[in-house]
């Protein structure tokens, strides 16, 4: 009994221990359960928690990126920005060396003319010394040969000057009659000129850069102005003329240094002041209308000019040119009639030298074309002409002419023509509209500044004050310094007064040799 209770205690022992270590499994695999989904919902936690860290690391270093970014591209800016400045200044430093260079590279030269000036200087110096020296020593020999004469060498000796004296009288005597012969072929030509001046006589139109506009009234002003200004902003825009309207009573003023705009700007303000009618539409027809009118009457003008002087075959280019001009002025001459008149008084002296005539006064008529355009082109008016005569077909010769009128040496009879014809109707007092107070002044002061030298024995102002002659006390100026003394006349007349064209300096030295018979 014992025994099987024994027995019975350890199987119910054993069956007891086999049911809590079942017991003890069960719950264990299901702690394990719990843990292993815990274990995953932990994991997944973390993964999200990384996710996210990682995400927002992301961002944070995007951010990081473009700010860096954003700084580095400022400091290059930045950088570049200085970089430039530094090169403009060394840019300017280079200008500004290669301005200085050229400044030492011209006083170099100037320095190095100088010295090459002072050397010759000094060579014709020594040799004028050396020259001095061999006369000096040559009259001590002849003095002591003469000192030793016979009376038969004496009288050689006497015979042979007197030769001398003769040749040197005959000397004389030719230069004598080549001034005779200059001052007869002078006669000659003022002849000519004199007749062509009395066979030919133009009126002078007086032009001026304004052109002044009469009003009815002043109220008209605040019509021509307009609402806010449309209509004189019209005006101005469409004529390129401005328009003054407050200076004037009762007047507007066009101000243009365009002759021909400022006449098609007059004829559109008459019209529209007449009509009465103001306003940008009836303006811009007003303006064309006028236009086509002025430009018309150019035309005619040139044809005219062509029909009158008998001269055919110029180009239509040149024609409308020519008509241009008659809206041109020079020191207040109208050029139109300059041009007429110098091709008259060219034709009347090419008459009486034998000379072609209808090429004399086309050569007139074209010499001032470059007047037309110059505040167009840059460049002397006479080469601008001649470029345009060229350009239009013009033979050379009347090309050559138009080109060199204004030199020095016209390089043909015809330049030399056209050049005098030129000078005959502009020098003359009263053609450019000179006033006679101002004109005698001018005289007065070239005189003035003539005298003002020293060894100067009297001055005249002659050829309408296109030249001044200078006579000079012949024992205090020799030869060679009249020659300077005309050059610094001519620089102080240049420095001093004001004037229009040239004016030339003729300094007169005469030597007069007074004996008596008795």
């Amino acid at each position: 009994m014992s025994v099987f209770v024994i027995i019975l205690a350890i199987i119910l022992g054993l069956a007891a221990a086999a049911g809590g270590f079942f017991l003890l499994r069960q719950i264990d695999s299901k702690k394990m359960v719990e843990a292993e989904a815990e274990a995953d919902r932990l994991k997944k936690d973390a993964e999200a928690d990384g996710r996210r860290i990682i995400k927002e690391a992301e961002l944070q270093a995007k951010d990081i990126i473009i700010q860096a970014r954003k700084e580095f591209e400022q400091e290059a800016k930045k950088a570049q920005e200085e970089q430039k400045a530094l090169q403009q200044r060394l840019i300017h430093r280079e200008e500004s060396l290669d301005k200085k260079i050229e400044l030492l590279d011209r006083r170099d030269n100037e320095l190095q003319d100088k010295i090459k000036k002072l050397q010759t200087q000094e060579q014709d110096l020594k040799k004028s010394e050396e020259k001095q020296a061999q006369l000096l020593e040559q009259a001590q020999k002849e003095l002591e040969r003469v000192a030793g004469l016979t009376a038969g060498e004496a009288k050689k000796e006497l015979v042979d000057s007197m030769v001398e004296e003769a040749k040197h009288e005959a000397a004389k005597k030719i230069k004598q009659l080549e001034e005779e012969a200059r001052e007869e072929a002078e006669k000659n030509a003022k002849k000519i000129l004199s007749l062509a001046i009395d066979r030919y006589a133009g009126d002078y139109v007086t032009e001026r850069t304004v052109t002044v506009v009469a009003l009815p009234t002043d109220e008209m002003k605040g019509r021509i102005i307009g609402r806010e200004g449309r209509n004189i902003r019209a005006i101005e825009a469409l004529t390129g003329v401005y328009l003054i309207v407050d200076a004037t009573p009762e007047a507007v003023v066009l101000s243009s240094f365009n002759p021909v705009q400022r006449e098609i700007a007059r004829l559109s303000l008459e019209r529209l002041i007449q009509d009465g009618r103001i306003h940008p539409a009836r303006i811009e027809e007003v303006v064309h209308k006028a236009e086509k009118e002025v430009m018309d009457g150019i035309r005619e003008a040139g044809q005219q000019a062509t029909f009158d002087l008998g001269v055919h075959g110029i180009n239509p280019e040149i024609i409308k040119l020519l008509g241009r001009l008659k809206y041109r002025t020079s020191y207040g001459q109208n050029q139109y009639q300059h041009a007429m008149e110098v091709a008259f008084l060219a034709g009347i002296m090419a008459s009486e030298l034998k000379l072609n005539v209808k090429k004399a006064r086309r050569a007139g008529l074209l010499h001032d074309l470059g007047k037309a355009v110059d505040h167009e082109v840059e460049g002397p008016h006479a080469q601008i002409g001649a470029e345009l005569a060229k350009k239009y077909g013009e033979s050379p010769s009347i090309v050559q002419a138009i080109g060199s009128h204004h030199d020095d040496d016209p390089g043909s009879v015809l330049g030399n023509l056209i050049q005098a014809a030129d000078a005959l109707s502009g020098a003359r007092p009263g053609a450019r509209r000179e006033m006679l107070e101002t004109y005698v002044k001018r005289l007065e002061d070239l005189e003035r500044i003539a005298e003002s030298f020293k060894g100067i024995e009297k001055s005249y102002a002659i050829q309408a004050g296109r030249e001044i002659r200078v006579l000079v006390q012949s024992d205090k100026v020799s030869d060679d310094q009249s020659i300077i003394l005309a050059k610094d006349i001519a620089r102080k007349i240049e420095t001093e007064l004001t004037y229009p064209g040239q004016i030339r300096v003729m300094v007169i030295r005469e030597t007069r040799a007074v004996d008596i018979a008795k």
